[in-house]
């Protein structure tokens, strides 16, 4: 069975309780009451509020109005204008927060941009060969904590900002209240719902402990930071240095956790544990796991028993170095496609690729911005990102197929037959073929040729020709014929060309043309080259080059040696194969034999297997050996080079004789190089620009996003394999109710602009106005319905701008391989709000009460008790999921269904408690501080 339904009615029904427990027994109804500016007064808190101290809970709620929205009046309406309001109040916050969703997706998607842009650098490696790799500009630690996190927490932050800056640069409940609100709600609620959308028989982990470590104490230090300036060190008054403090907080949580990630200072020393890997040399363990069974346990570069790590230092690597996730989303790409390949060894590169882009996409590493911005867009009915982004690949390469086919259907391509041509000096003529492929079969071609000297000269070493073709409808190939000249003088092998040019539809036409659009056209090869082979001499022995490259994926690889200068008599080549870095039966097979070359046979080839590794990036090399040729086939040059005593006639004859024995050239011993496979290596190149999640995500034009803006897609599931469905009744009706949001916010620059950056400036903006409205909204419903501002933030601010954050985390708990994207970032998260949501805000107003000659107050009455009541609940919650790493469970989510389930509900009932003892002190049902 799957994981346990997880209803959001469970919590409406939660949230109308403690609506009706924050109502004092002693009224049955509030009258609102609006208090508006008089004077130059001792700053208050502003908000929906009874003042401040003691006394807070005997007043009524007061009303007041919002940085941009009214008080709706008259101000005492009867039970059902006011049940009235409550629900327009309602409605309207639930269409902000969707509003806000929607642009925090555009800002997302400028922040997956900026933050995947790469640069070259170049590795040295061990054995001194240098290589140039990129790697992301950015950080993966540092972007998760600061733009990152920003996207996810923008609501929360920008509201407590501008709450303040907006009611005067006075304190006030809202902008903290959420934030604490969101805190828990991110704590309890969304770990509790990523512990249990785990699937049945699995568990998740997370990977880079050291950093969880880092934040998760960040996160609750945040708060008992907050408790302590506000209840201990200066009760009631915040100072200067205490919230410039707490800002600064924020840039020392970012280094402290990117000083985890690379390993620096301490952390080098630290005892490190590594495990052996024969695909990818010496790979760094998972921190805090126990060394698995059956792996070799490497401590500090050595094995357990002391001897040295096998392999050459080239090709081995530590995944903490830069660039291992570059790495691994390549290893993942190659096994993708060698999966692919194996299964489908009929469909070419492309076809593979075709296939191996949606699984790529699905299964390759993504950042918290993608899983926010795919669940706001499976929410509001724009479509699976992945599936939108494959079958647009998909259609955009059918209509380019399709191109290149319709040019054939209607015009005629003509060229050689081939590029290369050889011929003995006695063959006397030689036919070179033209072939006229595709078009209608209804035109009259006319192609002029014409020789061209090389090394080669006309009248000594062939005949000049020069002539028209003329391809008549229905005809596919025509010969041109070359006349070869003799000699008996012992020369190297010449060269000459033929061209082919100006063709035409009319005969006698003075320049070339086909008409528009063209019927025909001339394509490569145009010009033939003609080797003539001197048969003078029994042959110069040797191989093309000095150097060849191959690919791993070669398979069995050809090779040709060639019979230069002379092609008289039989002779044979011994060969043999000798290891260099590459070794035989593990990189080639080692081969030897001997070539026979027939009286005027001009080539031979011989064959070596290589064994295809797999390897994304590899440089091993061998040689192949050419031996001494010998005659098999003994001529008069050979017995005139046997014969003992010669006479000077013989003696001259033996000199001849010796000019015409076999030799071996001058490339007689092959370097063969094998390398990855540069089509797999392109093709694995090519899988993973197309699979860039900035590429996915990113917009490149405002038509795009309008365009986007106004179409529905199907809102489905991520499981590999399933067929793209239409749309929904639920999509379309998500569809019309975003609308209005999707085509105003089309109007943000794409994310190609400026590196994102104009999308990211643009989109805060937005986000900024949407949250000071729904700050208004919240206070104006809390007041409608007689809840108190910190009460209104707790419960609905709080949730409402973490449900797109709940949704992405489930996601992300799905289908991300380990536990950080879900549950890391919740902690890196928490810690943010505080540092730069309180921290801007409280900073800003200090100053300026200072310099007012005043100080900046703060009541800690509620906040305190909300904050203390968090922390302790949060150290309980990072227990837990400790405990949970344990062997039994597996990982921090998921695991057995019992233990998941308990797990889940227990992590729901601490915020359930938190929400109910947090409200309780509001209304002074229970002594705060």
């Amino acid at each position: 069975m799957g994981a346990l339904p997880f209803h959001p009615s469970t919590i409406l029904f939660l949230l109308l309780s403690l609506l009706l427990l924050s109502h004092p027994c002693s009224s049955s109804s509030r009258p609102q009451v609006v208090e508006r500016a008089s004077g130059t007064q001792q700053p208050q808190p502003l908000g929906n509020t009874t003042g401040s101290g003691k006394g807070k809970c005997a007043g009524k709620v007061v009303c007041r109005p919002g940085i941009l929205l009214p008080v709706w009046l008259p101000l005492n309406p009867p039970l059902g204008e006011q049940t009235g309001r409550a629900v327009i109040y309602f409605s309207c916050l639930l269409y902000m927060f969707l509003g806000v969703s929607i642009i925090a997706d555009r800002f997302m998607a400028s922040i997956e941009v900026i933050t995947s842009q790469e640069k070259e650098v170049t590795i040295t490696k061990p054995n001194g060969e240098t290589s140039v790799t990129t790697v992301r500009v950015w950080n993966e630690t540092v972007s998760n904590l600061t733009l990152m996190a920003l996207g996810s927490s923008a609501p929360e932050i920008l509201l407590s900002v501008i709450e303040v800056c907006g009611h005067n640069f006075d304190a006030g409940e809202l902008g903290p209240g959420t934030i604490v609100g969101s805190a828990a709600f991110n704590m309890f609620v969304i770990i509790g719902v990523c512990v249990l959308v785990i699937p049945k028989g699995e568990s998740r982990k997370i990977k880079h402990l050291r950093v969880f470590f880092i934040t998760a104490f960040w996160s609750i230090f945040a708060y008992i930071w907050l408790y302590l300036i506000l209840a201990v060190i200066s009760p009631g008054v915040v100072e200067v240095w205490e919230a410039l403090v707490t800002l600064l907080y924020f840039p020392v949580c970012v280094i402290l956790a990117w000083i985890a990630d690379r390993r620096l200072l301490f952390y080098k020393y630290m005892h490190k544990r590594y495990r052996a890997d024969k695909r990818h040399g010496i790979v760094v363990e998972m921190e805090g796991d126990l060394a698995p069974k059956g792996i070799d346990v490497i401590m500090d570069g050595k094995f357990s028993d002391g001897s040295p790590c096998p392999g050459n230092s080239s090709s081995t690597t530590v995944s903490v170095q830069a660039g291992a996730e570059v790495d691994q989303n390549k290893d993942e790409a190659v096994r993708i496609l060698k999966d692919l390949k194996e299964k489908h060894p009929d469909k070419d590169l492309d076809q593979l690729i075709e296939m191996a882009n949606y699984s790529a996409l699905v299964q390759q590493k993504k950042s918290r911005a993608f899983y926010r911005i795919q669940a706001t867009r499976l929410m509001i009915g724009a479509g699976n990102v992945l599936r939108k982004h494959a079958a647009e690949r998909a259609r955009r390469r059918a209509e380019g197929g399709s191109g290149s086919e319709d040019d054939m259907a209607t015009c005629s391509h003509i060229s050689f037959e081939c590029a290369q041509y050889q011929c003995t000096e006695n063959c006397g003529t030689l036919s070179l073929g033209v072939i006229c492929q595709g078009g209608t079969g209804q035109d009259t071609f006319y192609v002029d040729y014409r020789t061209e000297n090389g090394s080669a000269n006309a009248g000594a070493d062939y005949e000049f020709s020069e002539g028209t073709l003329v391809f008549k409808p229905g005809e596919t190939r025509k010969e041109i014929k070359v006349g070869i000249l003799d000699d008996d003088v012992f020369e190297e092998d010449e060269h000459f060309f033929v061209r082919l040019q100006n063709l035409r539809l009319e005969e006698g036409a003075s320049a070339a043309g086909t008409g528009t659009p063209p019927k025909g056209r001339l394509i490569e090869p145009l010009v033939a080259t003609v080797t003539i082979l001197d048969d003078d001499h029994a042959g110069i022995f040797t191989f093309g080059q000095r150097v060849l490259r191959v690919s791993e994926s070669s398979g069995m690889l050809v090779l040709t040696v060639v019979r230069n200068s002379g092609s008289r008599g039989m002779v044979a080549v011994p060969y043999h194969t000798e290891d260099g870095t590459a070794r035989s039966g593990i990189d080639y097979e080692e081969t030897k034999g001997e070539l026979e070359f027939p009286n005027e046979q001009t080539s031979q080839t011989l064959q070596v297997r290589i064994i295809n590794m797999g390897e994304y990036e590899k440089q091993e090399n061998f040689f192949i050996v050419l031996e001494e040729p010998k005659w098999l086939k003994r001529g008069i040059s050979a017995l005139l080079l046997n014969q003992g005593n010669p006479s000077p006639e013989e003696e001259e004859a033996r000199r001849i004789s010796e000019m015409g024995k076999p030799i071996l050239g001058e490339h007689s011993r092959l370097e063969v190089i094998i390398e990855e496979s540069c089509e797999f290596k392109s093709t694995v190149d090519k899988l993973l620009r197309d699979t860039n999640l900035a590429v996915v995500i990113g917009t490149h034009s405002w038509r795009e996003q309008f365009i986007e803006a106004v179409t529905v897609s199907a809102g489905d599931g991520d499981e590999e394999g399933q067929e793209q469905r239409m749309p929904n009744c639920f999509d379309y009706f998500m569809h019309i109710l975003s609308v209005f949001w999707k085509i105003l916010f089309a109007c943000v620059p794409p994310t190609e602009y400026c590196n994102g950056w104009a999308c990211f400036v643009v989109s805060i903006l937005v986000i900024g106005f949407l949250t000071a409205v729904i700050g208004d909204l919240a206070s104006h419903f809390g007041c409608t319905v007689g809840l108190r501002d910190t009460v209104t933030a707790v419960v609905f601010v709080a949730l409402g701008t973490s449900i797109p954050d709940t949704f992405a985390s489930k996601v992300a708990a799905t289908q991300d391989q380990y536990a950080d994207a879900s549950v890391g970032n919740v902690t890196g998260s928490n810690a943010v709000n505080v540092f730069l949501g309180i921290g801007v805000a409280w900073s800003v107003a200090a100053v300026y009460w200072k310099v007012k000659g005043q100080v900046f107050r703060v009541d800690p009455g509620s906040l305190a008790f909300s904050v203390t009541l968090f922390t302790i609940f949060a150290f309980i919650s990072m227990g837990v999921l400790m405990l949970r790493r344990r062997p039994s469970v597996g990982g921090e989510l998921g695991g057995p269904r019992i233990t998941k389930v308990l797990t889940a509900l227990f992590f729901f009932g601490l915020w359930f408690l938190y929400i109910l003892f947090s409200s309780l002190e509001a209304y002074c049902h229970i002594q705060g501080f």
